[in-house]
């Protein structure tokens, strides 16, 4: 498994405790930034770097993380991206839901979630398996379509 990391300067500080996260769990990350606190950050840059990475990355297993204010702007960075299936999860029944039902391979997280609420929002994303069979993966491709 690999995961590939962004924040802006409102989720600078949670990237730094994620990062703690994965590295006590061993999985593989790259960290795209934000490296310090820059009020003048966009939020786009960041989302665009991991969108492309996970589309890069020929794995299952390769995921996106994104972390914002709100996580809305980078959910709606990353899903301009064919293939990327970005989701906004406010709780770890949402993060099971999409992962299960849609395949949502970038999870997107409001900077103003606690540690511990997010290390069960993102547990619950990565312990959960795409469900199987042609509703669901007829639903996924129709996701991809213009």
């Amino acid at each position: 498994m690999h995961i590939y990391l962004g924040a802006d300067h409102r989720g600078y500080q949670l990237k730094n405790d994620v990062i703690n996260w994965l590295e006590s769990q061993q999985i593989q990350y790259t960290d795209f930034g934000a490296n310090t606190y820059d009020a003048e950050d966009d939020f786009n840059d960041y989302a665009k770097q991991v969108a492309k990475a996970v589309l890069a990355d020929k794995e299952d297993d390769a995921f996106g993380i994104l972390l914002c204010g709100s996580g809305q702007g980078m959910c709606m960075q990353a899903n301009r991206f064919k293939g990327i299936r970005a989701a906004l999860c406010n709780s770890a029944s949402e993060a099971i839901e999409t992962r299960g039902h849609n395949n949502a391979n970038v999870l997107c997280i409001s900077a103003d979630n606690s540690y511990e609420h997010f290390s069960e929002i993102l547990d619950s994303f990565l312990d959960t398996k795409p469900l199987q069979g042609e509703k669901y993966q007829r639903r996924c491709q129709k996701l991809d379509e213009e």
